[in-house]
């Protein structure tokens, strides 16, 4: 008779998104199906699993099982196992959090799950109606961890004693609630309590009574999970009056919440996949085109902002509303409030609040669906601190911190092969915003355990960022604003070029190596360096800032570029005050108080405002060239004519759209329909940009190109340029994972760095 193989074992080790989702709970019922005894706990690595029973079990039949079937809110990044000694154990059990180095990835905040909305929803149960019920499925994680591992004692609901039922769900294994750290419900968790911000006095009914008060007109500051947001009905165009007011915001576009699928159809026209995102677990505001128009909620543009309830108190809220604006609670330019010290009630008449800390802000998530794939407007809530793998060929054991640029910026961290970036932090030239900056800078080092031994900032010698860097004491690496925007998107797709890709970065600013302002830029890049391998044209950028917010003014320096100083005369222009264009005037013509920029979110501006679309004032960062993609009717049609002139300077190419600008203004005079010329300028740009990739084609083989930058926000222009170079046969890559704007700034950075340290022999000494 064959001998039977005696037990088994073995020790896994679990690195990924495995603490805070229920994965022990998970890996203690794959263990008692299986017949497999030891244990399971978390570590300051992620999880470690002992398991003993059958040879083939142990070595096959567990870990395929523990990676096929994870939890829905669990991810794998590496497993590994190590034969271990037979202990003998008689069962399975899930032990107390071991000791180990903290790096342990944390899951975003996630909506609630459709378990714990039946509760919160059936009437009789313990926790109906009850605004912060959550498991192991949903619920707060990044804005209530205050460390790691992430156990109670850890978050902001350290201070709420579980009740005996409480107690046992959370200790048993086999509840949905176990080791639920927000674990709550009415007798021992967070309260709600309505106040007037005034007086402060209490007002009794609840969330009855908040929505009562919200049908009246009235503002409420509701606490949510990053921070509090301001509501209003968007249908009572007096309380949508004084919430602009309030938040000294007239025409940037506010975002609504709606109680389900059913009532943004009503309002926005929906893809499958633009659904699909609305109703994930990440609970994004997503850009949706109009279908019926709210007046006020998003003027000018043909877009809304939508999201669905995400928490149990949005969604008790929205059952009684139906749709309300929900927007943040942030004056002009500020991050948003999380805690009521900071004074939300300032921009509302009611405070609608509780009694669980917020531990870190976060914003809502901003996206819209581009050829069935997202694109983000603005990452943070939901999606952060999700990690991102760094491709084999750039990893490093180095610590390096990226402080990224200074507008819409983020910090990245890496450490052990992957990059954590954080929730967008606004433009730091506020104090603010900066505070807001240093505030989310500790609570990621802290943590992620980082003791960086290297920064890397933006090139711009005025960014704080750069001067913030200087005073860290350690190894401060600098690298160029566009190719930073490169190597993000090239370390997101894991792509290691063989030869040089072309990046189109097309923004609005971004300081370059000779001095200048740049923004419209082709650049031949890798992972060792990049070269100009052509940009617009330069023209001047009259008054420096003030031609980022006055459009106006772009208009003339584009209409001097083309036409010298008897510039046409033209119905936009004369609404401008006669002394300010002749002050503009006299800047392009002497260069006083001006320099040159090859700036493609300029050229948008001024395209804008010669088509009568911009204001003279822009109250927010590209409204003239939202306003310009909005106004853009069909797809198909013809296009403005450009030119490709040999460049200066070491630079291939120039794109001059001097004969575009011509053929503008020979539109205009005939009285075209500004939505006529707003597509055929789209289509304009997308053409330069395959007609300069063809170029490199011809002659460097290229066969790779990358979008990025802000100006690649717009819908319209990065679907036409994708389809003519994917038309060409150009593998074209696009960020997906983070923003194409100033936001994933700080991810190339940590590229860049990571590429110098291998070049360097992982020596790092310079300051560059």
């Amino acid at each position: 008779m064959k001998k039977t193989d005696g037990p088994k074992a073995a020790r896994f080790k679990v690195f990924g998104v495995v603490q805070g989702v229920g994965f022990r709970p998970f890996v203690y019922r794959l263990a008692h199906a299986l017949g497999l005894t030891g244990w399971v706990r978390n570590s300051g690595y992620g999880v470690e699993i002992h398991v003993e029973g059958p040879p083939a079990t142990v070595d096959h039949v567990f870990p395929e099982r523990l990676t096929e079937d994870l939890p829905p809110l669990a991810r794998i990044e590496s497993l590994d196992s190590v034969p271990a000694g037979v202990l003998g154990f008689r069962d399975f059990r899930i032990k107390k959090t071991g000791r180990g180095s903290s790096f342990v990835f944390i899951s975003p905040d996630i909506a609630t799950c459709p378990d714990c909305l039946a509760e919160i929803m059936t009437p009789g149960g313990r926790r109906f109606g009850y605004p912060f019920t959550n498991c192991t499925n949903c619920g707060p994680r990044y804005t209530i961890v205050k460390d790691l591992p992430y156990d109670r004692p850890n978050t902001t609901m350290a201070g709420f004693k579980m009740c005996p039922e409480c107690r046992r769900e959370y200790e048993d294994p086999l509840d949905r609630r176990h080791h639920a750290q927000p674990i709550a419900c009415p007798i021992c968790g967070p309260q709600l309590l309505l106040k007037e911000t005034v007086s402060g006095r209490m007002i009794p009914g609840g969330i009855k009574e908040a929505a009562s008060l919200i049908k009246s007109g009235k503002i409420l500051a509701v606490k949510g999970l990053g921070g509090f947001h301001l509501i209003c009905d968007p249908f009572n165009r007096r309380a949508v009056e004084r919430l602009r007011k309030l938040k000294r915001r007239q025409r940037k576009p506010l975002a609504l919440m709606a109680r389900d699928i059913t009532g943004i159809a009503g309002f926005a026209e929906i893809s499958p996949a633009e659904q699909e995102f609305l109703v994930s677990a990440r609970a994004p505001i997503v850009l949706l085109k109009k279908k019926k128009d709210i007046p006020l909620i998003a003027p000018n543009l043909n877009e809304m902002g939508f999201m669905l309830p995400y928490t149990p108190l949005h969604h008790l809220l929205l059952r009684e509303t139906g749709l309300i604006v929900a927007t943040s609670s942030n004056s002009k330019d500020a991050p948003i409030m999380k805690d009521e010290d900071e004074e939300p009630g300032k921009l509302a008449d009611f405070l609608l609040t509780h009694n669980r800390p917020i531990a870190m802000r976060a914003d809502d998530s901003v996206l819209k669906v581009v050829s069935g794939e997202r694109l983000f407007l603005r990452r943070a809530r939901g999606y952060v601190p999700y990690p991102q793998r760094v491709p084999p060929e750039l990893g490093s054991g180095r610590m390096i911190l990226a402080l990224g640029a200074e507008l819409k910026d983020t910090i990245s961290i890496h450490k052990g092969g992957y990059v954590i970036t954080s929730q967008f932090l606004g433009d730091l030239d506020d104090y603010r915003n900066f505070a807001y900056f240093r505030e989310t800078l500790h609570h990621l080092s802290r943590l992620f355990d980082l003791k960086p031994e290297a920064v890397v900032t933006d090139m711009h010698p005025g960014f704080v960022t750069t001067r913030f860097a200087d005073g860290l004491g350690i190894p401060h690496l600098k690298i160029q604003h566009h190719y930073a925007h490169a190597l993000a998107v090239m370390l997101e797709h894991g792509h290691i070029p063989r030869k040089k890709v072309l990046a189109a970065v097309l923004d609005g600013y971004g300081y370059g190596t000779d001095g200048g302002a740049w923004g419209g830029e082709f650049l031949l890049a890798d992972f060792e360096g990049f070269k100009r391998f052509a940009r617009f044209r330069p023209v001047h950028l009259p008054g420096l800032d003030k031609a980022a917010v006055e459009p106006w003014r772009m208009a003339l320096s584009y209409l001097a570029d083309a036409f010298g100083p008897d510039i046409p005369k033209l119905e936009c222009l004369e609404k401008v005050d006669e002394r300010k264009r002749r002050a503009v005037m006299e800047m392009i013509k002497t260069g006083f108080n001006t320099l040159l920029t090859s700036s493609c979110g300029r050229l948008f501006d001024g395209v804008s405002f010669l088509t009568g679309l911009a204001p003279e004032k822009m109250e927010f960062e590209a409204e003239a060239a939202m306003r310009l993609e909005a106004a853009c009717a069909g797809e198909d049609g013809e296009a403005y004519t450009f030119e490709i002139q040999p460049g200066q300077n070491g630079i291939g190419y120039e794109v001059s759209f001097r004969p575009a600008i011509k053929s503008l203004v020979e539109d205009i005079h005939k009285n075209v329909p500004s939505t006529v010329m707003a597509g055929k300028f789209h289509r304009t740009i997308g053409r330069a940009v395959t007609e300069v990739a063809l170029a490199a084609k011809k002659e460097l083989n290229v066969d790779c190109v990358i979008l990025s930058g802000g100006c690649f926000l717009n819908k319209v222009l990065l679907e036409d340029a994708q389809s003519r170079l994917a038309d060409e046969g150009f593998k074209v890559l696009r960020p997906v994972e983070y923003s194409p704007n100033d936001e994933s700034i700080s991810v190339g950075q940590i590229a860049w760095a990571l590429s110098r340290i291998n070049k360097s022999g992982r020596r790092i000494s310079i300051r560059s």
